[in-house]
């Protein structure tokens, strides 16, 4: 059986949402941050990275979110999750190339007047693009690998910055979070 490790507030939230939507038997093996906010040590002893998430399929170990979701879409998705013809460009995109300037200051907690206008372009470009995707980053009727990855990153800023998102990504954030299979993992900790 699939084992995922999954680590509180981290961004194993985007694989156990992938297995709930795919309906994939897994096992979740839970870790707690310490007092620092760091992983645990005894995730070392999966995976090298020591870090979360992490899943175990038969002879496979792989770590880091996006080769993940990947991986599961590839392995168990049966067509599922994969953007329309016309939205193909923008999944890959929104998951490959959108997402890593806005995470790393995110996550990060980063802010300042450096930041603002970066943050600004990026909020104003996201609510532009899902003012015209039909409910999902690369149009269709279900999520795809971009929304998987993009979900952790635009719950975070929600959290903590939600005046600067537009009433479209407002929107998307919640039809994410009405989905059931988005809570498996727990409720997030932004702190």
């Amino acid at each position: 059986m699939l084992v995922v490790h999954h680590l509180n507030d981290s961004r194993s939230q985007r694989v156990l949402w992938l297995l709930e939507e795919l309906h994939v038997d897994y096992e979740i093996k839970k870790y707690q941050r310490t007092e620092s906010h760091t992983a645990p040590p005894e995730l070392k002893a999966v995976h090298p990275l020591g870090t979360a998430p992490v899943i175990v399929d038969g002879d496979i170990t792989l770590a880091e979110s996006g080769a993940i979701i990947q991986y599961l879409l590839d392995k168990y998705g049966q067509g599922r999750g994969q953007p329309p013809q016309s939205g193909k460009i923008d999944d890959l995109f929104s998951r490959a190339f959108f997402l890593r300037p806005l995470l790393q200051p995110l996550f990060a907690q980063l802010d300042g007047w450096a930041l603002a206008p970066r943050f600004k372009r990026h909020a104003q470009f996201i609510e532009a693009h899902l003012a015209k995707a039909d409910g999902w980053f690369a149009g269709g009727d279900s999520p795809t690998a971009a929304d998987y990855m993009m979900q952790i990153a635009l719950d975070f800023w929600a959290a903590g910055r939600a005046e600067e998102l537009g009433e479209h990504t407002l929107v998307y954030i919640q039809r994410v979070h009405d989905r059931c299979a988005i809570e498996k993992g727990g409720k997030y900790s932004y702190a």
